[in-house]
């Protein structure tokens, strides 16, 4: 039998001791000494899904307000006492005034130019609801399309698992587009652990393969800091950065307001990730989408 050196019985040790202690949150990042419950709920943006030629696709027509209701029914189980929202934290005042307008009937959605938004049909709608008085920005900058990676060596790698995973949502967004699914089907599909695991993975993996290229000019993007050879690393760490703002948007306002339990309303490419931060910070904890329910 082979003998442990001294040097790898104490890591060992280490490393048994580490497993069986979690870390306790603290109550200057927790409230009342309970991580936070954070359910990070993924959301097309309804506006993009309209086209004038579709009408099945404007969630402002009765059937998909029916729909839409049906699905804040489910949000609302999870009792948040936060929302969040994917809008930049400079248009918190506009964010702010439109709400409150809307809380006491001032506001039609259907008058805003972006009433389609995800922001007002659920984040709104759900937060009148529930009488949360503010719906919190925590959205960051660095809004950059996936089709900046397009030189490198293993290009064809991150072209292919493109191809494969439009495959995959095309067939959901096609029965969206004609009637055949309601919202709640989709919702129920863009928030499945496939999806969203597919897409984490085309984004931040995938990538890290290719090499030795170029990113297409973005204003998102200092080009001055960017390895060549490393191209797939720098396209993933573009969104990883944006990433970790959120995060730290999102726990400073719940360092502000002592939330206990946050909805947030986010694109699906963000999902992923920020779960695998917040799964590392022992002051939350990451709520799976059991309150979603397919209808």
């Amino acid at each position: 039998m082979a003998r442990l050196l001294p040097g790898l019985i104490c890591l060992a040790g280490l490393a048994s001791c580490t497993a069986a202690h979690t870390p306790t949150p603290t109550p200057a990042t927790a409230t009342a000494g309970r991580p936070t419950e954070i359910w990070l709920f993924a959301s097309p943006h309804l506006g993009q899904l309209y086209k004038q030629n579709q009408p099945q696709t404007d969630v402002l027509t009765p059937r998909r307000q029916a729909e839409l209701r049906a699905l804040q029914d489910q949000l609302q189980r999870f009792r948040p006492d936060a929302i969040m929202v994917e809008e930049l934290p400079g248009q918190q005042a506009r964010i702010d005034s439109l709400y409150q307008r809307y809380r006491k009937g001032q506001l039609m959605l259907d008058s805003l130019p972006d009433g389609r938004s995800e922001v007002f049909q659920l984040g709104f709608a759900l937060g009148k609801r529930l009488g949360i008085s503010r719906i919190y920005c925590v959205n960051a900058p660095g809004g950059t399309s996936q089709s900046i990676l397009n030189q490198g060596t293993n290009l064809a790698l991150y072209e292919q698992a493109t191809a494969e995973h439009r495959q995959f949502y095309k067939p959901v967004v096609e029965q969206f587009e004609s009637g055949t699914i309601t919202l709640g089907g989709l919702y129920s599909f863009l928030n499945s652990p496939a999806f969203l695991q597919q897409l984490h993975t085309l984004v931040y993996r995938t990538p890290a393969r290719v090499t030795d290229g170029t990113l297409k000019p973005d204003p998102m993007v200092d080009a001055a800091f960017i390895s060549p050879h490393h191209v797939g690393a720098e396209f993933i760490s573009v969104f990883y950065n944006r990433d970790l703002k959120v995060y730290s948007n999102i726990v400073t306002t719940q360092l502000a307001t002592g939330s206990a339990r946050i909805l947030t309303i986010i694109g699906g490419r963000h999902v992923a990730s920020l779960k695998g931060i917040f799964a590392t910070d022992p002051a939350y904890r990451v709520v799976p989408a059991a309150y979603l329910r397919h209808k």
